[in-house]
């Protein structure tokens, strides 16, 4: 059921606006609430636009989030947004009296099951590396043994550059984790590796740290359980050039595929030809045809749970010709088998 109700109010590129999930309204968190608890601390850049729907996909999880913004990052998104999102007011100022009194920066990140840092620049790294706190994000990031995941977010020249790479190895043999970067254009309008991870992929892997932890329900429901997943259409060749196949965007695997790892599942998932990013944590294994569709589910190591959402092509030609088929030549229809 957990899984089932998950599925259902996940939203995938491509979706209609009517199907997304409106915004929640900040609501009083009952004293008793076990739901994981993520704080979520936002860095300066043009990436900081994809946190809101990080925050929103938290939450279609079961998860809490409460939100600090940097001062740099106010200056992409409003501490408004963040809150009306998450349903927390969001905390801004280090020497806030108010956020004081009602949550200090102590509490407020030893309260959180992970500590998620989304985007991470460069300048934030750094800080996190050398223990520099002063702002309310480096303060709560210094003050925390509660698990830290970290998706950056740069050019990539910064990225690539040795203080940079110092930092990373710094926090990494420190137990801290990351997610991403990954190649692609840029706001500046370069290309290469610096680009913040797809929200997917985030969300995917704060559901996996979470699932490492105890006391929160459902999050594991699936932990030591092997799954099985197809998705995607398949492609049966007519020739080198043209095939059938039918007109499958793979999107309904690929979201059972994530949330099924997400409920802690070693998953698998065969996927036909699709344009489609995949997703990381789940072993993809790609094929084209039919015929490899049905060797890779006969090879898969076994398994307790099978989800076969691939749309396989009704048909194809007894025989396919190993090179293009010219129209002049042709003598009838291909025959079908």
């Amino acid at each position: 059921m957990w899984l089932a109700r998950h599925l259902r109010t996940r939203h995938l590129p491509g979706m209609s606006s009517s199907n997304i999930q409106k915004p929640l309204p900040p609501q009083p968190v009952a004293t008793n609430d076990v739901s994981p608890r993520v704080l979520l601390i936002i860095a300066g850049g043009i990436a900081a636009y994809k946190s809101l729907d990080v925050i929103r996909r938290l939450r279609e999880r079961g998860t809490r989030v409460r939100v600090v913004l940097t001062k740099a990052a106010q200056e992409f998104v409003t501490p408004l947004s963040a809150t009306v999102l998450s349903g927390e007011e969001a905390v801004t100022n280090l020497f806030s009296p108010k956020d004081e009194a009602e949550i200090g920066h102590i509490q407020l990140s030893r309260e959180a099951d992970l500590i998620l840092v989304a985007p991470a620049s460069a300048d934030l790294i750094a800080k996190m590396a050398h223990g520099l706190a002063d702002d309310l994000a480096t303060t709560a990031l210094l003050a925390t043994d509660t698990p830290v995941l970290v998706a950056p977010a740069m050019n990539v020249r910064m990225w690539e550059h040795a203080a940079t790479q110092r930092n990373i190895a710094t926090l990494k043999a420190d137990g801290v984790q990351f997610v991403g970067p990954v190649d692609g254009a840029m706001a500046c309008g370069e290309f290469g590796a610096g680009r913040m991870a797809e929200v997917d992929d985030i969300v995917n892997d704060v559901m996996s740290a979470l699932n490492a932890q105890d006391g929160h329900g459902l999050v594991g429901a699936l932990s030591g359980k092997r799954v099985l997943v197809t998705a995607g259409p398949t492609h049966e060749p007519i020739d080198p050039v043209r095939y059938i196949a039918n007109r499958s965007s793979g999107k309904q695997g690929y979201a059972i595929a994530v949330a099924a790892h997400a409920a802690g599942a070693d998953v698998t998932l065969i996927s036909g030809p699709v344009a489609i990013a995949p997703p990381q944590g789940v072993n993809v294994v790609a094929v084209e045809t039919a015929r490899e569709l049905l060797d890779a589910v006969t090879r898969a190591p076994r398994f307790d749970v099978g989800i076969f959402a691939a749309a396989v092509a009704d048909w194809r030609t007894r025989e396919a010709p190993a090179s293009k088929m010219k129209k002049t030549a042709m003598e009838g229809a291909p025959t079908l088998s």
